[in-house]
């Protein structure tokens, strides 16, 4: 596994992408990822990716870690779920105290984090030195290869000072097997319980500042901080509702993008303006939740539709050349339309994932727009899959065919809270309208 700045190593993402596709069809009876997957995942290293850097974290930036996922997903959706699940999970334990971190991150920098706020029946009690839980917690993707979990004592509600988030070791929960869908079969997002876990205070913290990207403060002046630790304020853009359900449950070039600082700020290809080393680690562990969270299920799905596009591309060039010429001409301009909105879609989370690299997600209406551009994204990549999985026909509805699967896999991960563009879209235009 690498832990350098130039995260990811080419040859292990490569080795993980296609030991994924090899066995993506299988993942997808089965409901459950190959162990050689999980592995290939844990080797390329995106365990560490967003991890504390005194913890042995990689110190990647969101334009990697989206290009890396979506390499991933262009083989298995589930795949590339669970890798980025794993990369922001990993983000969200650098809210944790100094002394969480390190107990968590205890056996190094392949630890597999997994979480869950959709909580059911949880009892969080106060006690001596912490919190003594028990509960269960929907939709936990991974949980089956679990080493941590990050579970929260409720469901979350914006702007509640209450509601903390705990991690707690494989030891202290267990799962019921109760994922069973259309798509994304093999995330195994199972239910996971826990009975009379005692968590101590060190490893716990607000949703709330995960929320706001507030960083405690010894975390933030590791070392990766001017003198005033003026990265850790809450961000200043207006949350959406999709907040409540953005936690998570269930490769091409980078075309990064420099945003002008308005919530209407032109795309353009420059990345030159990103920051590096220690900075570009301060920004990524201080973004706000809801301005960065729809790339974490946005990247599997552009994987995904860019293969949809490459099966499609194989399908044309094998029809007979006496087929008919409107049919012909009719499934060349939706491949052209899908590739055009796959092409657009990359660009949005391109500049979203420039935008908080550069640590611009403070500026006047950025976060906003970013939550919608993520979301946006989202909407043209389920649109293109449907085109093209039209174009196919009866042969992409074979079981025997991955274009049924990818089908099945976009509009089950488009389904995810956070992925909703109408909260998205509201926040959006309520920033611009009272701007």
């Amino acid at each position: 596994m690498t832990t350098t700045a130039t995260w990811p190593d080419a040859r292990a993402l490569q080795t993980a992408a296609d030991t994924a596709a090899r066995h993506a069809a299988e993942a997808d009876t089965g409901g459950r990822l190959a162990d050689a997957t999980v592995r290939a995942l844990a080797e390329a290293g995106f365990t560490a990716g967003f991890a504390p850097a005194g913890q042995g974290g990689a110190g990647t930036t969101f334009t990697r870690m989206t290009d890396a996922v979506a390499a991933i997903g262009e083989g298995c959706t589930s795949a590339a779920w669970i890798a980025s699940l794993w990369a922001y999970n990993g983000r969200f334990s650098a809210y944790l105290p100094e002394e969480g971190q390190r107990e968590v991150w205890a056996k190094g920098p392949d630890t597999r984090l997994v979480s869950s706020m959709v909580a059911a029946g949880v009892e969080a009690e106060p006690v001596d030195g912490g919190w003594r839980i028990s509960g269960s917690w929907l939709y936990v993707s991974g949980v089956e290869f679990a080493d941590w979990a990050l579970v929260s004592s409720a469901p979350p509600r914006e702007g509640d000072r209450t509601i903390r988030v705990f991690a707690v070791p494989r030891d202290s929960f267990t799962y019921r097997e109760t994922w069973s869908t259309l798509g994304m079969r093999a995330t195994g997002s199972h239910t996971l319980v826990v009975e009379e876990a005692f968590v101590p205070e060190y490893r716990s913290f607000l949703w709330d500042d995960m929320r706001q990207g507030n960083l405690p403060v010894p975390a933030a002046n590791s070392g990766h901080d001017g003198a005033d630790g003026s990265h850790i304020r809450p961000n200043s853009g207006t949350p959406s509702a999709a907040d409540a359900g953005s936690f998570p449950g269930p490769a091409s070039a980078s075309l990064s993008a420099t945003p002008s600082g308005s919530a209407t700020g032109p795309l353009s290809g420059a990345e030159s303006g990103s920051l590096s080393g220690a900075d570009a680690v301060s920004a990524v562990h201080s973004a706000p939740l809801f301005a960065v969270n729809g790339l974490t299920f946005a990247a599997p799905i552009l994987g995904a539709a860019r293969q949809a596009l490459r099966l499609v591309e194989e399908h044309l060039a094998q029809r007979p050349s006496g087929a008919r010429a409107a049919a012909r001409e009719s499934h060349r301009i939706a491949l052209a339309r899908a590739a055009g909105e796959i092409d657009a879609a990359a660009l949005l989370l391109a500049r979203v994932a420039d935008t908080a690299d550069r640590g611009l997600l403070r500026e006047d209406g950025v976060a906003v727009r970013s939550h919608r551009d993520s979301t946006l994204a989202v909407e043209l990549l389920v649109g293109a899959v449907d085109r093209l999985f039209r174009v196919t026909g009866t042969r992409g509805q074979a079981t025997s065919h991955a274009m049924q699967r990818i089908w099945r896999d976009v509009h089950g991960a488009g389904s995810h809270a956070a992925l909703q563009f109408e909260p998205a879209a509201l926040a959006y235009t309520q920033r611009l309208v009272a701007a």
